[in-house]
């Protein structure tokens, strides 16, 4: 039986919504809300502010920083919920190395609707043009352990509720 995740990444491309849905998921669940954007270093963001990708090695400081502050929260008893696009396989799995059974929410959008959100995002620093950047690298978690997907269309209150919903229900096999 698969217990509901002592810690939740919610993840997807930019403009799917993981920075609101993960509120909404710590104060149902009274957990601790970690905003990946906020750990990136200056010279990722400035990458991002001048249109550029970040690759692999971009990321892996960044993941590994995001792997310690989810297991420092576990380890003195609070629920994190992070919010990381953990586009590829290796970023989860270097996440759930920090955490083994880490729960995670993918929030599926379309390329389109990601655009749309992401343009209308002024104050953010990545860019639209960034998001076909984000679709050639993600890899969706189909077939991964742990992983609930949702539809990002949805309102969050709505994806928030599905998430627990989900959770809940893969606790309890009775429920099932």
């Amino acid at each position: 039986m698969q217990s509901f995740p002592r810690a939740l990444v919610v993840m997807g491309v930019a403009g799917c919504g993981k920075t609101s849905v993960a509120q909404a998921l710590v104060a149902r669940i009274g957990g601790r809300l970690i905003e990946g954007d906020a750990f990136h270093p200056a010279t990722n963001i400035a990458k991002m502010r001048a249109g550029i990708p970040l690759d692999d090695a971009d990321r892996h400081g960044w993941l590994a920083q995001l792997g310690a502050e989810l297991a420092a929260c576990v380890a003195v008893g609070e629920r994190p919920v992070l919010a990381c696009s953990a586009l590829k396989r290796r970023y989860r799995d270097q996440l759930r190395r920090a955490v083994p059974e880490l729960g995670f929410v993918f929030l599926e959008l379309s390329r389109a609707a990601a655009a749309d959100r992401v343009a209308r995002r002024p104050d953010h620093f990545m860019p639209a043009s960034l998001v076909d950047s984000q679709f050639a690298d993600l890899e969706p978690p189909s077939g991964e352990t742990g992983v609930v997907t949702l539809d990002a269309s949805q309102s969050v209150d709505a994806i928030a509720a599905a998430a627990i919903r989900e959770w809940t229900d893969r606790s309890n096999p009775a429920a099932c």
